[in-house]
């Protein structure tokens, strides 16, 4: 019977397996041979300024080629196109994805034959490491560190960090796909003195008879409603279309209400804000920009979906629970033939607040 397998032994000293031993170590060519190891370590640039330059291709693609034509139903259209798809995705995907993978390639090459060939063996220990083989495998990862040989090639270590500080321009170069900066997007609106306000989804006007107590109606500025046919275009109105209206949508959103007139607590400086008792308010929660539409109708507070803010609307938005930091923006608005039409854009930033803006 092996002494391995006699379970008379402690278990510290019985192996699990024999140890077949290794076979002769045999060195690398760049082991051995210098040329061969600054052509190796050429090589390993190589990959890396490769991945360099796609970056830099990626970032050219991306604004030289033209995306296409924008569709009334939000769809783009390619204008050019490669193998049937459009070139720009094609580009923009391609160099990218070599960027990357001449980044991986360089490492994969650079470890097979630059860093440090040692064949190790060792047997499982427990889950818990000691305190010892903590320190251990810290020392090892120093070593390991040295071994690369990343100090002592500054060939090979400016190349990769070239390479990865150059992967990032495209990241840093599709930000611009996700929108404009918040800094002053949210300033004005398209509302401005004169603009009927139209029922939100049929674009109608109202008048303010249209509407009785304790009605709240979804609204916009006349021009952001598709009409389906030409004869209720109005003339002199311009009608958004495509994402240009989506965006004017999502910030001149209103909510109009109406309450009581003697129910009222008119802010300083809006006293004539309302009209018989109707007020307007930005459909844009102040705390995350969540649309509000959650009416209380005794007590005219409007209670967002989202986290529960609620706003006062007999007394000018005031929040009176949750996390929003500032009271809903009022509209100011007036009667002009029989409409309600706005006196001006609102005097505040809509949508959510944020550290750096100056709301005042």
């Amino acid at each position: 019977m092996s002494e391995h397998n006699d379970p008379n032994l402690p278990v510290a000293a019985a192996e699990p397996i024999r140890d077949p031993g290794l076979p002769a170590h045999v060195p690398r060519p760049t082991d051995i041979d210098p040329k061969a190891e600054r052509r190796a370590e050429r090589q390993v640039a190589g990959f890396f300024l490769a991945s360099m330059l796609m970056a830099v291709l990626f970032c050219v693609a991306y604004f030289t080629l033209d995306l296409g034509k924008l569709e009334d139903d939000g769809t783009r259209k390619a204008t050019d196109t490669f193998i049937g798809l459009g070139a720009s995705n094609v580009a923009l995907g391609v160099t990218l994805g070599l960027a990357l993978m001449f980044i991986g390639i360089g490492v994969i090459h650079w470890a097979r034959k630059l860093m440090s060939d040692v064949e190790m063996s060792e047997l499982r220990h427990p889950a818990a490491s000691s305190e010892e083989d903590r320190e251990e495998t810290l020392a090892a990862l120093q070593a390991g560190l040295e071994e690369s040989g990343i100090a002592r090639r500054p060939l090979v270590r400016n190349t990769l960090l070239g390479a990865l500080g150059f992967v990032g321009l495209p990241l840093i170069v599709g930000l611009r796909d996700l929108g404009p900066l918040p800094g002053k997007t949210l300033e004005k609106t398209v509302w401005k003195e004169g603009t009927r306000i139209v029922r939100d989804v049929i674009g109608t006007p109202i008048r303010p008879s249209d509407l009785e107590v304790g009605d709240l109606v979804n609204a916009q500025p006349e021009g952001l409603v598709p009409l389906h046919h030409e004869e209720d275009h109005r003339e002199g109105v311009e009608y958004l279309e495509g994402a240009e209206l989506q965006v004017a949508k999502s910030k001149a959103s209103v909510i109009l209400l109406r309450m009581e007139p003697k129910d009222l607590k008119h802010g300083k400086g809006r006293e004539n804000w309302a009209v018989e008792g109707i007020v307007a308010y930005s459909k844009i929660c102040t705390h995350v920009g969540c649309p509000i539409a959650l009416n209380e109708r005794q007590t005219h507070h409007l209670l967002c979906p989202c986290h529960q803010s609620t706003f006062d609307l007999a007394d000018s938005g005031r929040v009176v629970f949750g996390p929003a930091a500032r009271a809903l923006p009022q509209l100011p608005m007036k009667v002009v033939d029989g409409y309600l039409v706005a006196q001006s854009d609102f005097t505040e930033p809509v949508g959510p607040s944020y550290w750096e803006r100056d709301s005042k």
